[in-house]
């Protein structure tokens, strides 16, 4: 061992004491047996110790001592192959000496405490330098004891790294509280969440009227192909599994796509398609029922779990944001839909309009159901109400719901964008035939305007006078008394 046979030649060997370290030096003077001893002692204690411990002549940097921690670290079986080799050939696999020496800096008696990653080994230490002296031949060695903290430095990173996905989470969610659309502030959170986590696709699904599930919003990482289009109306059993997970309480974890082939080959169809080899899905509950489920595709595998717990804390908003979207929808069917029809109101008809290009043609039929005042009176107003209703399937099926609206108690107006001429006669003689064959009595009056920047209210008005005159005309021919319609 080194420091036996390094320093039985030495009549005084001087190591200063060092709390920090743990170790208990001696002084040593002469070369009696219990000098000799003393330094066996010192010698079998860096030799077991877990830390790295090496030994090299300050001037050649010539190595003269590992421990046998060094020598496993840097696979070595004996110290015969440092024999002559230089501590920056063996330690740094370098031919020329650390730019980091701090060899200059080394006392006699202290301690210089610093941190370093070996690029050699991969792994970061505190390292510890000292100098002893050779009082006999007035060289001097460094020993360095290096303490391996690579397992703490990782936890470390990991820890800030949580800390980075937080902060991120947390700006986004910052974003989505302060914008007022729902409809945002959910697209704000899966984007803030998708790049926290470092997946390509977050999204949300939610069940629909017919017990299958619809991919509702979706964010996709650059260069992801987004597939919310063909997730639309997913069938029941795709999911029936997950579903099942979801009634107990349990969100869907998959580190590996192919370990479910065999599981769930419905599902694993589909997210074979899409690309997917791992995913984090949590379910949303609303009242404790399940509604739908929020995810992240393919998150790198060390934030599976980590993907999962921040999944969980978004559902919360998420669902929020759903139910705020929910009352939003119902207080704006409120103010823009004519409540027995569901056609669009007068409201609905300005924004309709104003959504319009000023440029394209517009057509407006302008329609009154005839005879409405006499089921009132005769039949009361719940047959009215079926009347009113009659008349407006009529109308849905020659024209796009979008583009229907109740002005009035018996008064209803298509507004037909980008059509000629003769589109306009041929919708007009088509709804025509179809309440005929309905037996609902439409008055109707049509006209079209060239560009909609032409004066529509103009053109409303004109259509009304050919619909009374149409009315008038029906009148006529039936022979009732329009006192008495």
């Amino acid at each position: 061992m080194f420091f036996y046979t390094f320093l039985r030649r030495r009549r005084t060997v001087c190591l200063t004491p060092n709390d920090t370290t743990g170790l208990s030096f001696l002084e040593a003077g002469g070369g009696d047996r219990t000098e000799m001893d003393k330094l066996r002692n010192v010698c079998q204690f860096f030799q077991n110790l877990d830390e790295l411990v090496y030994a090299a002549d300050i001037e050649t940097h010539e190595l003269v001592y590992l421990n046998q921690k060094a020598l496993d670290t840097f696979g070595l079986k004996s110290l015969d192959e440092i024999k002559g080799k230089k501590c920056y050939e063996v330690l740094q696999n370098s031919a020329i000496p650390c730019g980091v020496c701090n060899n200059d800096r080394l006392c006699v008696g202290q301690f210089e405490e610093w941190r370093y990653y070996n690029p050699v080994i991969k792994n970061y230490f505190i390292l510890k330098d000292t100098l002893i002296e050779d009082s006999e031949t007035k060289r001097k060695y460094r020993i360095e004891i290096a303490v391996d903290i690579t397992k703490e430095r990782a936890q470390d990173q990991v820890i800030q790294l949580y800390r980075d996905i937080e902060a991120l989470a947390n700006e986004g969610l910052k974003k989505a509280i302060a914008v007022e659309s729902p409809d945002e502030s959910i697209n704000i959170i899966l984007e803030h969440l998708g790049k926290a986590l470092s997946g390509e696709r977050t999204y949300i699904f939610e069940e629909n009227e017919n017990g299958g599930d619809d991919n509702t919003y979706e964010w996709c990482a650059p260069g992801i192909h987004p597939e919310k289009d063909n997730l639309q109306n997913v069938s029941p059993e795709v999911c029936a599994n997950w579903y099942s997970n979801f009634q107990d309480g349990k969100a869907i974890m998959i580190p590996d796509l192919e370990e479910t082939k065999e599981a769930d080959p419905l599902q694993y169809e589909n997210l074979k398609r899409q690309g997917i080899h791992s995913i984090v899905i949590v379910p949303l509950y609303d009242k404790g029922k399940v509604i739908g489920f929020c995810g992240v595709d393919n998150p790198p595998p060390k934030f599976l779990e980590y993907s999962h717990d921040m999944l969980q804390i978004t559902a919360a908003f998420l669902i929020s944001c759903l139910k705020r979207r929910k009352l939003l929808n119902k207080l704006m069917e409120l103010s823009y839909k004519d409540a027995l029809t569901k056609l669009g109101n007068r409201f609905a008809l300005t924004d309709f309009v104003h959504q319009l290009d000023p440029t394209q043609s517009v057509a407006v039929v302008y329609c009154d159901v005839t005879g409405l005042k006499q089921v009132n009176d005769t039949q009361g107003h719940e047959a009215g109400d079926a009347l009113i209703l009659n008349a407006c399937e009529c109308l849905k099926q020659v024209f796009d719901s979008s583009c229907l609206f109740r002005i009035g108690g018996d008064e209803l107006l298509a507004i037909c964008p980008n059509v000629t001429q003769a589109d306009t006669d041929a919708l007009a003689a088509q709804l025509r035939e179809v309440t005929r064959k309905h037996s609902v009595n439409l008055a109707i009056g049509s006209i079209r305007l060239e560009t909609l920047s032409d004066d529509l209210f103009r053109a409303v008005t004109e259509a009304e006078q050919l619909m009374y005159a149409d009315k008038a005309e029906y009148y006529k021919k039936s022979g009732i008394d329009r006192r008495r319609r």
